[in-house]
C-alpha cells in the first residue's frame, strides 16, 4: 500500500524525489514535505520495534545531562500546572531529571521493558500509541517529543493528541532529524537517517512549522543545530570501535573542558540555525 495524499497539506500532488526512489520517497509540489510513500505493515513495524524499541539502560554522559536541564531551565515560565509528558520516552532519562526539580511527570512508550523500566522510577508511563483520553482531566503544561515524529505516518493526528494534553499557552517541544541538513546534502541517498520503516517523515523548518500552525500552534522558537561525525562515518561504511569513545563523544568533552571549544559550538549552531543547514530540528510551539 501507498499514500496518495500529502501527510501534512492531503495534497494529492506529489512525485517521486530523485535519487531517493530506492528509499520510496515522496515530496509533496504544494508543501514541500518529504515522505515514504510505502506504509508499512503491521509485522514489518513490530518486526522492527521489538529489536529497536528498548537496548537497555545506558550510561547517560554528564553533557547530555546538563542539556537535559538547560531545556528545564526554559520550561520554567510555562510552569502553572506542573505538570510534563514525554511522549515515547525511553527508558525515561529526561523525565528523571525533570522529577528531580518538581515536576509531576507522565510518559508514554511502546516497548515493554521501558514501560517497566520507567514504572520503577515513579513515572506515570502508558503504554503504546499515544491517546490523549487515558489522561483524561489532566491539563499539561509541557508535551515532548524527542526524535519521534520522524516514526509516524500520521502527523496530523499524532499533533492532534498532542493538542489535547496541553493546556491553552502550554508548550509543544520536539526534536526531529533536518531534511534540510548539511550532512544529507552531502551524503545524499547514503544518509543514514533515511531508512524504512524506522523513518517515516522527513521535515524540514518550514514543512514541521506548517504541521504544527495548521494544527493550531503558534512557533515561538526553532533551532537547526549539530553536526555528527559518528553519523558521517557509519552512512559511508565506516565501522568504528564500541570499545572506545565515539569521536562524538570525545568532540563534546573537548568542548567541556575548552572554553574556547564552547564559543565555536555557539558559532556553529548559530549559523547551522540561520542557514537551516543543522542535524536536528528543535521546535517551540505553543498551543493558542
Amino acid at each position: 500500500m501507498i499514500h496518495n495524499n500529502c501527510l501534512v497539506c492531503n495534497s494529492p500532488s506529489l512525485k517521486p524525489l530523485v535519487g531517493y526512489q530506492k528509499h520510496y520517497l515522496t515530496k509533496c509540489n504544494n508543501c514541500g514535505f518529504v515522505f515514504c510513500s510505502k506504509i508499512p505493515t503491521v509485522e514489518e513495524l513490530n518486526d522492527y520495534y521489538k529489536v529497536y524499541a528498548y537496548s537497555g539502560e545506558l550510561n547517560i554522559s554528564p553533557v547530555t545531562i546538563k542539556s537535559y536541564h538547560t531545556l528545564l531551565d526554559e520550561f520554567e515560565k510555562y510552569r502553572k500546572t506542573n505538570k510534563l509528558i514525554d511522549v515515547g520516552c525511553g527508558a525515561g532519562y529526561f523525565l528523571e531529571e525533570a522529577k528531580k526539580r518538581g515536576w509531576d511527570v507522565y510518559g508514554t512508550e511502546y516497548s515493554e521493558k521501558a514501560v517497566e523500566v520507567c514504572s520503577k522510577k515513579d513515572i506515570n508511563i502508558k503504554k503504546g500509541k499515544l491517546n490523549a483520553s487515558e489522561f483524561s482531566g489532566v491539563e499539561f503544561d509541557i508535551v515532548t517529543s524527542f526524535e519521534v515524529l520522524e516514526h509516524i505516518n500520521n502527523p496530523n493526528e499524532e499533533i492532534e493528541e498532542f493538542k489535547k494534553l496541553l493546556r491553552k499557552g502550554g508548550l509543544f517541544y520536539c526534536t526531529t532529524p533536518n531534511f534540510n541538513s548539511i550532512m544529507r546534502y552531502v551524503l545524499k541517498e547514503k544518509y543514514n537517517v533515511i531508512t524504512y520503516p524506522e523513518h517515516l517523515s522527513y521535515y524540514t523548518k518550514k514543512t514541521l512549522s506548517r504541521l504544527l500552525i495548521n494544527n493550531g500552534f503558534k512557533r515561538v522558537k526553532f533551532l537547526s543545530t549539530g553536526i555528527s561525525i559518528d553519523r558521517f562515518n557509519k552512512s559511508r561504511g565506516k565501522i568504528t570501535s564500541s570499545d572506545k569513545p565515539s569521536v562524538d563523544q570525545r568532540i563534546r568533552e573537548n568542548i567541556k573542558r575548552k572554553w574556547y571549544l564552547g564559543i565555536a559550538k555557539k558559532i556553529v549552531n548559530y549559523l547551522l540555525t540561520l542557514t537551516n543547514t543543522g542535524l536536528t530540528l528543535k521546535g517551540y510551539f505553543i498551543k493558542r
